[in-house]
């Protein structure tokens, strides 16, 4: 177990910017001739446990092509009582490992899990030594009762990366996963020789003033001050209680996976198991209210300047909540990276793996440097 924080006090300094503000979490939804704006507060609210930890995608103009993807792909097994488990900071911390080789390590978005990368490890490992590990609060990992900020995620990776794979890796990560995945980078520079985001979460501060700014005049003045405590328990329970529902979890799957032929139990069950536990209903209370709606102090530029290892974008262009236009701004913003654009939502590793581990492991091969001998 590990006591220490992963990030210093001066990177956290670094991190935080007083005069923006900005959310990790995906802000605005923009389709083609449908001009609309949904804030990260709905989003959270509306999306539950569920549509926050999947993708959403366009209407395929082949749904039998995109069905054709996973056929023969290896999947990794589904296990209820879990992998194996970690000890930090008091808490139990879920993780898989496969293969042999450089270390890759895997963070999922927020909702979600290790098994959300069950098309990927498999083929990862047959050339590169893979973990994935669930956040605190999330998945297998323990639902633990405290105060959640975005560098608590960071400090359990970086110590993870200390702790059990204790040599150099690339960090990989899908939406909240992709931001903590940056912090991790800057955090530990020493053992992060990599990072490879999927449509990651956070904005640019002047993107964060913007939406803060609207934030406040229509969701804060309006609904967030009018609400006391006890009314918002009452409505997030009633949501959550909602959300975990395994019909309802399907139901909004479907509603946004391109091929509802990967809605099948295994993606149901590791999303609906993990709400069962004890603490899950206070947890998902405290990163609607604490966590979700206090997102004002990192911003990607801030850790982005201070990163120095090569970096790959993996782009679903279909999500509508952070779209292409996003990849093109961190890609012109560090110029130490590489952007593939893929047809997908804001999950592409589950809804296009072949695709995504193709250019992974090519990027892999090409780009980051490999360890150096004693």
């Amino acid at each position: 177990m590990s006591a220490s924080c992963g990030v210093t006090p001066s990177l956290r300094t670094e991190l935080f910017t007083s005069s923006s503000k900005s959310s990790i979490f995906p802000a605005q939804i923009c389709r083609p001739r449908n001009k609309c704006e949904i804030s990260r507060r709905d989003f959270a609210v509306r999306g539950g446990i569920v549509a926050s930890g999947v993708s959403v995608m366009g209407t395929p103009s082949s749904p039998s092509a995109a069905s054709q993807s996973l056929q023969g792909s290896e999947r990794l097994a589904f296990k209820p009582e879990g992998y194996n488990f970690w000890e930090w900071r008091g808490h139990k911390i879920h993780y898989v490992v496969q293969g042999e080789g450089l270390p890759l390590v895997l963070i999922h978005g927020f909702g979600a899990s290790v098994f959300h990368w069950r098309y990927n490890i498999p083929e990862l490992a047959k050339k590169y030594k893979v973990y994935a590990l669930d956040l605190l609060g999330f998945g297998w990992s323990d639902k633990a009762l405290i105060e959640y900020d975005a560098m608590v995620w960071t400090d359990q990776v970086i110590d993870f990366i200390k702790e059990v794979v204790k040599e150099p890796a690339v960090v990989v990560g899908n939406s909240l996963g992709g931001f903590t995945a940056l912090s991790v980078a800057v955090g530990l520079p020493e053992q992060v020789t990599g990072v490879a985001l999927l449509n990651s979460a956070g904005q640019f501060a002047s993107e964060s003033r913007k939406r803060e700014e609207a934030d406040e005049t229509v969701i804060t003045k309006f609904i967030v001050k009018p609400l006391k405590e006890i009314f918002q328990r009452v409505v997030l329970g009633f949501l959550f209680w909602q959300a975990k529902q395994p019909s309802r979890i399907e139901s909004v799957l479907k509603s946004v996976y391109i091929n509802t032929a990967n809605v099948d139990d295994y993606l149901v069950e590791s999303i609906s198991k993990p709400a069962t536990d004890p603490n899950a209903g206070e947890v998902y209370y405290r990163l609607m209210t604490r966590f979700l709606m206090n997102q004002s102090r990192y911003t990607l530029d801030s850790v982005l300047s201070k990163m120095t290892c090569p970096l790959l974008l993996l782009w679903g262009d279909l999500d509508p909540w952070v779209g292409p236009a996003k990849a093109e701004k961190i890609k012109a913003f560090y110029s130490n990276s590489s952007l593939v654009h893929l047809q997908a939502g804001h999950c592409p590793h589950d809804e296009v793996p072949e695709a995504v581990n193709i250019a992974l492991l090519d990027w892999l091969s090409n780009v980051v440097p490999k360890p150096t001998s004693p």
